[in-house]
């Protein structure tokens, strides 16, 4: 009987100690969120395997996506960079204006309200011009809300064009207007041949930032009917009727148990009951709904409003791969709010990463959907059907980026995905010959002889250096 009890304690004894070595789920946390932080653990260094080597030090990649504008409108001038032609100081390029009857030249616009230009396919082909980049007015023109393009007399317009009459299509801004822009630039990486992946307008460009590719599919649920697509017609799918039948990055992702989420603004709508509304971020800006493998693999819950990336940030729970967009009046699209309050929700947003336990582990993508309308002087490449499209500024920040770096390699968003493939996917490709859901795609972007390779604007022998926390109106901290 002794000896009974005596190996019933010790069952008793053997039992609490492995409850107590047993993980406690957090009841608290969504599934979602309880993956994102074991992913987020898996993919850290133990203390007893081998310290990570060159891109594997970064645990997690985050993509911030504003509004339409160009790389001269915004880093024109900058030092180093491939930025307006000068001749004596003063812009060399002349640009004509039929309503004036002559040329005029890219100025500098103090303004912090700008009005762009129409930025669909056929007025990137008219600013193009064929490569001579020489018809951003005659496509300001098209646009019947642009008048002191077509009206730079009228009384209106005063304050609102440059010293020539310009249209703000040919405005560009300096440091004293986008001053933390330019910080991060001066502290990190700048790429100043960075472009749009897509001859068009905000939607496709964000197609390709997700998917490497932009279609209209006549089938929406055979990724085989999907041919090229890049019109405004596009959005004339119903987003209830999951239009995108093609491959999204989040399927490969999901396939290896890798982490990501889709940040909007909140108050954020998808659906056509909802049609019209003027809160939140807007649909052209958050196409993944609108993917079927997002529905199919059951992550619709990864598309989350911005507190959850704070709260993420704060508590070092960032996903692998994070894209943030932008709401609308702080997103820099032109004439629709100041960019300073662009300027303060990148600044925020950045902020918060730096100041989170992730951010040894990071790399921050900014960057801009398309042009706008804007002034550019580089002919983009033309790699398929679908583009290139017209420069676009991007910045790299990161505790293993070079300081104060130029990078001048052809780049587009196919580079972003490049990179999201080689650190986390082995480097297995939107290729439908081996990715394992095969649709038309015309094009592997990831693997356009031309594109350059992001790896080469990070030092990985450094240790990582301090965060750099801005103040977000852009304003000198005290001392």
């Amino acid at each position: 009987m002794k000896r009974l009890l005596v190996a019933l304690a010790v069952l008793v004894l053997l039992a609490a100690a492995c409850a107590e070595g047993e993980p406690r789920s957090d009841t608290s946390a969504s599934p979602t969120e309880q993956a994102t932080a074991s992913a987020s653990a898996e993919s850290s260094s133990s203390p007893s395997a081998k310290p990570a080597k060159g891109i594997f030090k970064l645990d997690h990649l985050m993509f911030i996506v504003m509004e339409n504008r160009s790389f001269d409108h915004y880093f024109g001038t900058y030092p180093g960079a491939d930025g307006i032609p000068m001749k004596n100081g003063k812009p060399s390029a002349c640009i004509p204006h039929p309503v004036l009857g002559h040329c005029v030249r890219p100025y500098h616009d103090t303004n912090m309200v700008n009005v762009g230009g129409p930025h669909g396919k056929p007025q990137s082909d008219m600013d193009i011009d064929g490569g001579k980049m020489d018809g951003f007015i005659r496509a300001a023109l098209l646009q019947a809300s642009n008048v002191c393009a077509a009206h730079p007399t009228d009384d209106s317009c005063k304050g609102r064009v440059g010293p020539q009459l310009q249209p703000q299509v040919m405005g560009y801004h300096t440091g004293a207007e986008v001053k933390n822009y330019w910080t991060y630039a001066d502290n990190f990486v700048l790429h100043d041949h960075m472009f749009a992946p897509v001859d068009s307008w905000t939607l496709p460009s964000h197609l390709f930032l997700v998917s490497g590719w932009s279609a209209y599919c006549k089938n929406h649920r055979e990724p085989m009917s999907c041919r090229s697509e890049i019109y405004n017609s596009l959005e004339k799918a119903k987003r209830d009727e999951v239009p995108y039948a093609w491959t999204d990055i989040t399927y490969l992702l999901h396939e290896n148990d890798v982490s990501w989420a889709y940040y909007v603004d909140e108050g954020t709508c998808w659906t056509s009951e909802c049609a019209g509304q003027k809160q939140g971020t807007p649909n052209a800006m958050n196409p993944m709904p609108g993917f079927q493998t997002v529905h199919e693999d059951g992550q619709i819950g990864n598309i989350r409003e911005y507190p959850a990336y704070f709260d993420a940030a704060t508590a070092g729970t960032l996903p692998s791969v994070s894209w943030i967009m932008p709401g609308r009046g702080f997103s820099e699209h032109p004439n629709s709010g100041s960019i300073a309050s662009g300027i303060a929700f990148v600044t925020k947003v950045v902020n918060a990463a730096m100041e989170g336990p992730d951010w040894n582990q990071m790399a921050i993508f900014v960057t801009w959907d398309d042009w706008g309308g804007f002034y550019d002087h580089v002919n983009p490449p033309r790699v398929d059907e679908n583009g290139y499209g017209i420069r676009v500024p991007s910045l790299l920040i990161s505790p293993y980026a070079k300081t104060g770096f130029v990078d001048h390699q052809v780049l587009s968003f196919d580079a972003y995905l490049k990179l999201i493939e080689d650190r986390f996917l082995d480097g297995q490709r939107l290729d439908p010959k081996t990715d394992g859901r095969p649709d038309a795609r015309p094009t592997v972007r990831e693997e356009v002889k031309i594109l350059g390779d992001l790896k080469k604007d990070f030092d990985f022998t450094l240790d990582p250096r301090p965060p750099l926390i801005l103040d977000p109106s852009q304003k000198e901290p005290p001392g």
